[in-house]
């Protein structure tokens, strides 16, 4: 059985959104939230540009427009979620919770729209809700409990990443990546503005630059992979496979930043790659 290339695609853009959440949080513990994602996102608006200008061709039309609008405003807003979790938890917690509401958003839209899904497929699905639930396992002791504050803002994050998702997914397949490109700009425009009036500036020295802008090109890079893995695969599969984006961040969490895992969260590690397994060939 060969695997579909749609899952596949999922699977790429899943371990760049994986990296990008670590580097960006990276970034935003140093330099505050606003201030990164107004460097990150104006970088990848500019990456996928020239990719939906010369290297991956679509069709820009006016039915473009509407996906474009809600994805720069639900991506924006799930991106700052998300950093605002980040800063205040563990990476190896926060991402994995974020996870379970955006691999569930979608496929419930998915399945309302009639997509229908293999035993294989099935399975896989309640493999990757299995181990991103062993992933956010922490120890009993008081000192190493997550913050609630961190748990919120990764629930609320997690729903915003699943309904941009949806808007990429349901956008026109013909439009290649200009969907997420058109939405990356309208984000980056609205996170300048808010940096400009009310934080007044981006301090030039000791600014993670760096950390920004990688960030900004593994983020864009992933949306518009997933873009065209939603064109190419049924979307409750893609999104559950971008889901797995956690394994990514906790490892490198884990071994650059030695956040503890205990056993039942390196079983879910295993899990998810059993899982990714299961999807791409379901």
């Amino acid at each position: 059985m060969l695997p579909d290339v749609g899952a596949l695609l999922a699977l790429v853009s899943s371990v760049s959104w994986g990296v990008a959440d670590f580097v960006g949080g990276l970034a935003a513990r140093r330099a505050g939230t606003a201030q990164v994602l107004s460097v990150s996102y104006p970088t990848g608006a500019i990456l996928l540009t020239f990719l939906a200008t010369f290297v991956i061709k679509g069709d820009l039309t006016a039915q473009v427009i509407p996906y474009a609008i809600a994805a720069g405003i639900i991506g924006g807003t799930a991106m700052w979620l998300l950093y605002a979790a980040l800063t205040r938890g563990p990476m190896g917690i926060v991402s994995p919770i974020t996870a379970v509401m955006s691999g569930l958003v979608p496929v419930l839209v998915g399945v309302g729209r009639g997509e229908s899904l293999t035993a294989l497929a099935i399975l896989g699905m309640g493999g990757a809700a299995v181990a991103v639930f062993l992933v956010s396992r922490e120890s009993g002791h008081p000192h190493e409990r997550t913050p609630m504050a961190a748990l919120l803002y990764a629930v609320a994050s997690g729903v915003a990443i699943g309904l941009y998702l949806v808007s990429l997914g349901l956008s026109p397949a013909s439009a290649g990546i200009w969907t997420a490109t058109l939405g990356r700009w309208i984000t980056s425009i609205g996170m300048i503005l808010i940096v400009a009036v009310f934080i007044r500036r981006v301090p030039a020295r000791g600014f993670p630059w760096r950390l920004a802008m990688s960030a900004g090109v593994l983020d864009a890079m992933a949306n518009g992979v997933f873009q065209l893995a939603s064109q190419r695969g049924l979307l409750a599969i893609v999104s559950v496979i971008g889901s797995l984006y956690p394994a990514a961040t906790v490892l490198l969490a884990r071994f650059i930043l030695h956040e503890r895992m205990n056993r039942v969260q390196v079983s879910g590690v295993v899990v998810a790659l059993v899982a990714v397994v299961a999807l791409t060939l379901g």
